[in-house]
C-alpha cells in the first residue's frame, strides 16, 4: 500500500465534486435531477448538466466516483496509476452517460465471471467498472423503450459485464499499446453485436443530443482551482526539493506513454499530480481557444485526460494529436466547435502513444484521421458506447501501428518486444516497460 494516501485524496475529489454542484447549483433539484438522469437514455451525447441541472450532475459524478472508489478499496487493490485512470473516467461519464442506478447489472456480471472463474473479484474490478462504458444499453432495455424491460435490461447488463473481462484481455494485444482506451474498442466490437441484435428484436436505439451551453465562466473556475491545487501539491508536499520534482516531471515528458506505463509507480507522486494539473489546463485551454464549451461532456474529457496523466499521456504526445483535430476542423466539411467534435478533441488522445512513440508528426496525422474516423464509427452502435473514442482510436492503432513501424525503423528498441504483449491478460496494470532513453 505505498500510494496509500491516494484513497483519501480520492475521497477530497468526490467533496469537490459535490461542492461544485451544490455551489453552482441548486441543491433542492439534486434528487429530482438524479430521478431524472436514472429515466433517462443515456445515449451519446446525454449531457446531464442540460437535463438536470448542475448540482444533480456533479452529485451523480461524485457518488459514481465513491461507488468505484469503495469497490476498489473492498477488493484491496493496491493503488496505482491505474487507480488514478478508473476513477478519471467514472467521474468524467458520471457527467454524461454513467448513473449510480445503470453502472450495478455490468459490474454484478463481471463479478459472476470472477466467481466462475473461481478467482477474486479484485482482478476484474478495473475492467466491471470500465465495462460500464455500455451503460447505455442498460438503460435503454430497462426503461422498456420498445424492448425488454428491467430485469431484461439487468440481464443483459450482467451478460455484458460477463463477457467482457476476456474480450478486452484479446484486443488490449492486437492495439500494441497504441490505443490507451482499450476498453473503449472491446466495448465498440461487442456493441456491434448487441445493438442489431437488439434492432432484430423489435428495439430501435437512437443517437442523443443534449449538450448544454453558457456555463464556461463558472465550471472554468473551479477546473483551474483544480488543476491548481493538483500542481501545487505536486510541488509542496513532494518531500524533495523543487528542482527534483521538476526533473521527475521532465523525465516524466521523455516517456512514449505506450501502454502499459504505469506513470505513478515509475516515477512517484508528485509528477503525476503536477503532469494531472497541466494536462487539465491544457484540455481546458483546448476547448475554450476552439470555441467550445465546458459542459459535461467535455469535463468528462478533461477529466479523462486528467485520470491517464498517471497511465499514459502527458504534454509532448497529447498536444499533437489534439492539433491534428483542430487541423482536421480547417481542412475538413465540419466546425471544429461541434459536439461531436469537441469530444473527439479530448477523448482522441487515446492516440497518444503514436505522437510519443513515432514523434509529434505522426502524433498530427492520428489525431487528423481520428477526427474525421470518430465522427461516423459510433453509427453502427446508435451511440450506447460511451467510450466512442475509444473505439474509433482501436481501429486506427491497428492500421497506423504497422504501416508506421515499417515506414519509421527508429527508436526505443527496448520497447519492441511483442511477447510483453502475449503476457498481458486483462486492462489491470502490469509491470510498465522502461523510459525511453530519447
Amino acid at each position: 500500500m505505498r500510494y496509500a494516501k491516494l484513497y483519501p485524496a480520492a475521497l477530497c475529489f468526490c467533496a469537490f465534486l459535490a461542492a461544485v454542484g451544490l455551489i453552482l447549483g441548486d441543491p433542492a433539484q439534486v434528487i429530482p435531477g438524479i430521478r431524472t438522469i436514472i429515466l433517462m437514455e443515456d445515449a451519446l451525447i446525454t449531457d446531464y448538466i442540460k437535463i438536470a441541472g448542475m448540482s444533480a450532475a456533479f452529485v451523480n459524478s461524485a457518488l459514481v466516483t465513491l461507488i468505484s472508489l469503495g469497490l476498489l478499496w473492498l477488493c484491496k487493490e493496491s493503488p496505482n496509476g491505474f487507480t488514478v485512470v478508473q476513477l478519471g473516467l467514472m467521474a468524467g461519464f458520471a457527467l454524461f452517460g454513467k448513473n449510480i442506478a445503470n453502472i450495478w447489472p455490468i459490474i454484478a456480471g463481471t463479478f459472476l465471471y470472477a466467481k466462475v472463474r473461481r478467482e477474486p473479484f479484485g482482478k476484474y474490478v478495473s475492467v466491471a467498472l470500465l465495462s460500464t462504458s455500455l451503460a447505455p444499453v442498460v438503460t435503454y432495455i430497462a426503461l422498456d423503450n420498445g424492448f425488454g424491460n428491467l430485469w431484461w435490461g439487468i440481464a443483459v447488463g450482467m451478460l455484458i459485464g460477463f463477457v467482457l473481462p476476456p474480450l478486452s484481455a484479446y484486443t488490449y494485444k492486437i492495439q500494441n499499446g497504441m490505443n490507451l482506451y482499450n476498453m473503449g474498442f472491446a466495448c465498440g466490437i461487442l456493441a456491434m453485436i448487441i445493438v442489431p441484435v437488439m434492432s432484430s428484436m423489435g428495439a430501435d436505439p437512437k443517437v442523443a443530443s443534449h449538450w448544454s451551453t453558457g456555463n464556461n465562466q463558472s465550471l472554468g473556475i473551479a477546473l483551474s482551482i483544480l488543476c491548481l491545487t493538483l500542481i501545487l501539491c505536486g510541488v509542496l508536499f513532494s518531500g524533495r526539493p523543487l528542482w527534483a520534482t521538476w526533473a521527475g516531471y521532465r523525465r516524466l515528458l521523455l516517456t512514449t506513454g505506450r501502454a502499459p506505463s504505469d506513470y505513478l509507480r515509475m516515477l512517484g507522486t508528485a509528477p503525476v499530480l503536477i503532469n494531472m494539473g497541466i494536462n487539465g489546463f491544457i484540455g481546458m485551454s483546448f476547448i475554450l481557444f476552439t470555441g467550445g464549451d465546458l459542459n459535461g461532456p467535455t469535463l468528462g474529457g478533461i477529466f479523462a485526460i486528467m485520470g491517464f496523466s498517471a497511465y499514459g499521456k502527458h504534454a509532448r504526445n497529447i498536444i499533437p494529436i489534439m492539433a491534428g483535430v483542430v487541423l482536421g476542423g480547417v481542412f475538413l466539411h465540419w466546425r471544429i466547435n461541434d459536439p461531436a467534435v469537441q469530444l473527439a478533441l479530448l477523448f482522441g488522445t487515446t492516440l497518444a502513444p503514436i505522437a510519443g512513440y513515432f514523434g509529434w508528426p505522426c502524433g498530427l496525422l492520428a489525431g487528423f484521421l481520428h477526427s474525421s474516423v470518430v465522427l461516423h464509427a459510433g453509427t453502427p452502435v446508435e451511440g450506447v458506447n460511451l467510450y466512442n473514442n475509444g473505439f474509433s482510436g482501436g481501429l486506427l492503432a491497428i492500421v497506423l501501428y504497422p504501416l508506421l513501424t515499417q515506414a519509421i525503423r527508429h527508436r526505443t528498441p527496448e520497447l519492441q518486444d511483442e511477447d510483453y504483449f502475449d503476457n498481458v491478460e486483462s486492462d489491470k496494470p502490469v509491470t510498465p516497460p522502461p523510459i525511453s532513453k530519447e
